[in-house]
């Protein structure tokens, strides 16, 4: 095939969290419908690379510069661009020594991808016959249905880097749920950057509005949140999970499980609610996996304090926890506070954590041995199939059956260190 005749081809690279991840399907999904190739893995012959960056720390900062670079590398005739939120916390003269191409913020994907189109004037679309619909870039949906925070966490640069809270309309979110349905996805995952504070612009106190339609008007299989803080946890919002298609996993970010560190924090929520909030949804959800996110670290953390926050973890026994030294972020309140931890103390903080979240993790799993549970399957490799159950655990299972894209059931046989494994008993629905 000439290079004429060939598709023009993009790869799209992402760091940090899952509103970034919807981000940068918005710009895979307009390349796609101007008839480009969308991958995620750079290749020399590639026409464009997009790089969507994280600066949440300044480590997120280095992977963001770091991947700039292996793309330039990787590609070199590609036209590099670059967006996220790198560009709301770097200077100019710092964002021009990184060589790309193309600068768009986060809210301007649209033109990002426009931009990249009349660059390369790529083959038409097909409009008609079986190939019309555009197949589905991933079993999983990712829809930003809210961006920015109006907290101030003392760690933080979010505020900074998104902006206030402002939520999308109901009929907007539910419309992209509905394509993304017609395309044939079987999740769908409704993120944003404070997503409990989904609707507060709008006169709502939390996102019940929302996942109701969602659940009363699509019939997209599963339904997923992603991360809320515990205040967001109305009654009536836990009500609607007695749907079986709402996931039944809530990642609920701690950052610390002791009382005097949230305070220094600046967190909306005290130790007791947050344990509040978990038995809540323990005693109304049967089987639903908690997962959090923990900051080991943070300015003046005490060793005290750090057990207070080990004995909290423990006690609530969390799927997963995701665990984070502090790292210093300029730009934030706690970059100038006093009593900075030490990087040795905090390394061995983060590990005696890490061994904490493997043994709660193994014993979350354990529950799943010799039980059926419907595993939505993503990926092959080598005849292994992988999915995830709605409690959000990897699942591997051999089998001869073409399972892309499906749910269907699995006997769970053994746990083991990152999932668990499986038999495939039920053909795919």
């Amino acid at each position: 095939m000439s290079d004429s005749a060939r598709p023009a081809t993009a790869a799209i690279l992402t760091l940090g969290c899952k509103l970034n991840i919807a981000d940068s399907e918005v710009i895979a999904r307009r390349l796609r419908e101007a008839g480009w190739k969308v991958t995620d893995r750079v290749s020399e012959d590639a026409d464009a690379v997009v790089v969507n960056t994280c600066s949440v720390t300044s480590t997120a900062d280095q992977k963001s510069r770091h991947l700039l670079r292996v793309a330039r590398r990787g590609a070199p005739n590609a036209t590099l661009a670059l967006t996220g939120c790198l560009l709301e916390t770097a200077t100019p003269d710092s964002i021009g020594s990184l060589g790309a191409d193309v600068v768009r913020r986060q809210v301007d994907q649209i033109l990002l991808a426009d931009e990249l189109v009349a660059l390369r004037p790529a083959l038409p679309p097909v409009t008609s016959g079986p190939e019309r619909l555009k197949p589905a870039l991933k079993t999983r949906a990712f829809i930003s249905a809210q961006e920015g925070c109006n907290d101030v966490c003392a760690f933080c640069i979010i505020p900074k880097t998104r902006g206030r809270e402002r939520s999308k309309p109901v009929e907007a979110v539910l419309a992209e749920a509905l394509a993304r349905e017609a395309e044939g996805v079987q999740e769908i995952v409704i993120t944003g950057t404070q997503l409990g504070a989904y609707g507060r612009d709008r006169g709502h106190r939390t996102p019940f509005p929302l996942i109701k339609a969602l659940v009363e008007e699509t019939s997209v299989p599963r339904i997923r949140m992603s991360s809320v803080q515990p205040q967001d946890l109305s009654d009536e919002l836990i009500d609607l999970w007695q749907n079986p298609r709402l996931c039944r996993h809530f990642h609920l970010a701690l950052q610390s499980g002791s009382q005097a560190t949230l305070q220094r924090m600046r967190r909306r929520y005290t130790q007791a609610e947050y344990r509040s909030a978990v038995l809540r949804l323990r005693q109304a959800i049967p089987g639903v996996a908690i997962t959090t996110d923990v900051i080991v670290g943070f300015p003046g953390e005490s060793e005290d304090d750090f057990q207070e926050s080990y004995d909290f973890c423990r006690e609530l026994s969390f799927a997963a926890i995701h665990v984070f030294p502090y790292s210093q972020r300029p730009g934030t309140a706690a970059f100038k506070m006093p009593d900075q931890v030490p990087e040795a103390i905090k390394k061995t903080r983060v590990h005696r954590l890490i061994e904490l979240s493997k043994q709660t993790s193994l014993a979350f799993r354990e529950g799943y041995v010799g039980a059926a549970v419907d595993v939505l399957w993503e990926t092959q490799r080598d005849a292994v199939w992988e999915g995830l159950t709605d409690t959000y655990v990897r699942v591997r299972a051999r089998s001869d059956t073409d399972l892309t894209n499906s749910i269907s059931t699995a006997w769970i046989s053994e746990k083991n260190e990152d999932g668990l494994l499986a038999e495939v008993t039920c053909e795919p629905v």
